[in-house]
């Protein structure tokens, strides 16, 4: 009997390895992705041959697998950048979880007949997405550091952080305020207290800590002390009511400025990926065909109505918050489906009695076929999208940050760079051309492809840790937009800048710049010196007129900040100079025949 169960131990994993081996690699040649394959090949070892029957228990286990690709997310976003994604975070993820809920709640009372809280409760269970798939489903592919990434991603991490008040609206609804104690003030702070104590401790505890470990040389616990980390945070903030995957995104966070940073991705990814993979067969593996069966034709209207009402409130969101109309179609393309929260939000209802088992299991059954079927959203949502502009790229800001920032890189930014880097300066360089771009990394360039005029791209691009700023785009309704943007959220840094012409200069000098300079002027000084030379005159005369007429220009400036543009005209030579020479001579005039002075005197008396 012992032998049994011992072979029976050993049976089990072997079985979910081959179903993920084999299911993951059929559906990747495919080309749908190793999400679907994971999730078929669960069924198909689950429900339909039975060979598994406790995948909810394993679906427990595997949950770990979103929580540890939550931490390494949050590596890549250090603090700077997640401050500028706030926007997004808190506004757009709000009104997606709050207008999805509303509608979805909406249509379940009317269509279903359900009560107030039963609608509530699967609305805004509904409303949450898939944080598993949709992120997988974006590194698969690359572009999770695109614009409309970005914008998913905070979308998932807005409903991520809403798992815990909706779980705590579960024993509010419950038929006769069952548990209304439970949710007091005290627990209230005390998930406050959790997370300031987790953000503490990364700041000031993790790194020390994991410089200790590095220098002992033991990789092992170093790996040991990576898991640690992560599933101490998470079980952290767990116990305060909160996401266990709200912790360990938390934790990557804190550490995403740190050293370690790198070697800690490295340590944890081998386990990411068999968790997650893990994660996604379990779900199918704890599918009830039995309710699929039975409900076939609600589930056959209500899974395409729940992607079809959240793709369109998507959409709608994403354009309202500023996104074009490709980035809109693919994020409601990306974010259809239920998620893995709602497994957790429908079980705890059903505990609460607010709707029953049964109704949780065709919920749930719902939110499964969902997420199979993202691939197929994500595709209808990229046939949405107009033709590829070839002046489009993704943003990543990836080791970005430098004393010095450089904002365009066309002719004139090209040569300052290079005498700010032949005189050992690191430089920061974004450009808002994709071709530019792509051109200046075939040289070697270190180049971030970003808008200059938007406030994410300069904190991504670590403005804040920047000395100086060289505003060296082409247009000047560009330059003039960073000019504003900088002067008025960064008064710290110092700001050259390239000026367009004479009025532009007089812009920049009321903006208090703290350097400008007209992008022909020092060329065609240069040029006007070389012809003279050209016509035979001498190089120091030639450089001497040159600085000559440098000096008007400025004086001609200086009258014009004050009278205006038309001013100053009599600085400008407008024909040639003759006699009078335009430099003082280089020694002193001398007579010499006296006598015929002595003779041109008497004659003028």
């Amino acid at each position: 009997m012992e032998d049994a169960s011992h072979s029976l131990t050993y049976w089990e994993p072997l079985l979910l390895l081959v179903g993920a081996v084999i299911g993951a690699t059929l559906f990747k040649r495919l080309g749908l992705g190793t999400i679907l394959g994971y999730l078929l090949a669960g069924v198909a070892i689950g429900p339909v041959a039975r060979l598994i029957s406790d995948g909810e228990e394993l679906l427990h286990v595997a949950e770990l697998g979103v929580v540890l690709l939550l931490f390494i997310i949050g590596l890549e976003l250090n603090p700077s950048r997640l401050w500028a994604m706030r926007r997004h975070i808190f506004g757009l993820g709000f009104a997606q979880v709050f207008l999805s809920g509303a509608v979805i709640a909406l249509l379940a009372a009317i269509g279903l007949g359900l009560s107030f809280q039963s609608s509530m409760i699967i609305g805004f269970g509904l409303a949450l997405s898939s944080t598993a798939v949709a992120v997988q489903s974006m590194e698969e592919r690359g572009v999770l550091n695109q614009r409309y990434g970005q914008t998913a991603f905070s979308i998932l991490l807005f409903q991520d952080i809403s798992i815990a008040p909706l779980l705590a609206l579960v024993p509010l609804l419950s038929p006769g305020g069952e548990g209304v104690e439970a949710m007091s003030l005290a627990s209230f702070g005390i998930a406050i207290l959790a997370v300031a104590a987790l953000i503490l401790c990364g700041r000031y505890l993790l790194n020390p800590m994991f410089r200790l470990i590095a220098s002992s040389g033991a990789r092992e616990v170093m790996i040991a002390a990576a898991l640690l980390v992560v599933l101490g945070s998470a079980s952290l903030l767990q116990v305060a009511g909160l996401s266990m995957a709200l912790g360990a995104f938390i934790a990557g966070v804190l550490l995403a400025d740190s050293s370690f940073r790198h070697e800690l991705s490295a340590n944890i990814e081998p386990f990411r990926g068999v968790l997650l993979g893990l994660f996604f067969m379990a779900v199918g593996l704890s599918l009830d065909l039995n309710v699929v069966i039975e409900n076939w034709l609600i589930i056959l209207i209500a899974v395409p109505t729940l992607i079809a009402t959240k793709g369109a409130i998507l959409y709608g969101l994403c354009r309202v918050f500023g996104s074009s109309h490709d980035d809109a179609a693919r994020v409601a393309g990306q974010l259809p489906q239920g998620g893995e929260f709602g497994f957790v939000l429908f079980t705890a209802a059903s505990s609460a009695l607010i709707f029953s088992r049964e109704t949780a299991s065709l919920l749930i059954a719902i939110v499964t076929i969902s997420m199979a079927l993202t691939p197929l959203s994500v595709a209808l949502g990229e046939r949405l999208v107009g033709e590829e502009d070839p002046d489009e790229m993704e943003e990543d800001f990836a080791g970005a940050g430098a004393d010095v920032m450089m904002i365009g890189f066309s002719r004139f930014g090209q040569i300052v760079s290079q005498i700010l880097l032949a005189g050992g300066s690191d430089v920061t360089i974004i450009d808002h051309s994709a071709a530019r771009v792509r051109l200046a990394e075939r040289f070697g360039f270190h180049i971030y492809y970003g808008d200059g005029r938007r406030r994410e791209v300069l904190e991504a691009a670590g403005i804040r840790d920047a000395k100086l700023v060289a505003v060296c785009t082409n247009g000047r309704a560009s330059t003039d937009a960073i000019v504003d943007l900088i002067k008025a959220e960064y008064p710290h840094v110092k700001l050259y800048v390239r000026s367009y012409d004479r009025a532009h200069t007089l812009w920049l000098r009321q903006r208090d710049v703290d350097y400008e300079i007209r992008e022909t002027l020092e060329s065609a000084l240069r040029f006007g010196q070389e012809s003279l030379e050209a016509l035979g005159t001498d190089t120091q005369t030639a450089e001497a007129i040159m600085e000559d007429v440098r000096k008007r220009d400025e004086d001609r400036l200086s009258i014009q900040a004050v009278e205006g543009l038309t001013a100053g005209n009599e600085k400008m030579h407008t024909k040639p100079v003759l006699p009078e020479p335009l430099i003082k001579p280089q020694r002193e005039s001398r007579i010499l025949n006296p006598q015929e002075e002595e003779t041109a005197e008497k004659q003028a008396d």
